[in-house]
């Protein structure tokens, strides 16, 4: 008889105190909020970083490592590659008449992406399956 197969290890997001560089993947408010709302849900809650919230609240802003950018590929989406070029978890919202969904915390981790990934991806099936079932 065979050992079961392991589990997954568990995902630890890479720490990033305010300060430090991030990158940044926008998504419309509407797929933000639910994958926010899975990832709370979800078993490895620590995998949430901090997110942003536009003024008029059209989208959200997901706080994620630097270089994701390099291979973000989510429809729907956008990741701003920030490394170098002054975006740091700031104490305040970045961007004038922005505001924190979800503030940082002095050690706060950033959004862990193959998680954000996969929480906007079932994000999306299910805003679809509500819409087609108008």
């Amino acid at each position: 008889m065979t050992a079961p197969p392991a589990a997954p290890a568990p995902v630890h997001p890479q720490p990033a105190p305010v300060g430090e560089p991030c990158d940044l993947v926008t998504v419309p408010a509407r797929q933000g909020l639910e994958a926010v709302d899975i990832l709370r849900r979800g078993a490895d809650q620590e995998a949430m970083g901090p997110v942003l919230h536009d003024g008029a609240c059209h989208t959200l802003g997901f706080l994620v490592p630097p270089g994701t950018a390099d291979a973000w590929d989510v429809p729907g989406s956008a990741c701003t590659r920030t490394n170098g070029r002054g975006l740091r978890i700031p104490a305040e919202p970045p961007v004038s008449g922005s505001g924190w969904l979800l503030p940082p915390a002095a050690d706060a981790p950033v959004t862990d992406p193959a998680v954000l990934r996969e929480a906007l991806g079932q994000a999306a099936r299910l805003i679809e399956a509500a819409d087609n079932c108008r």
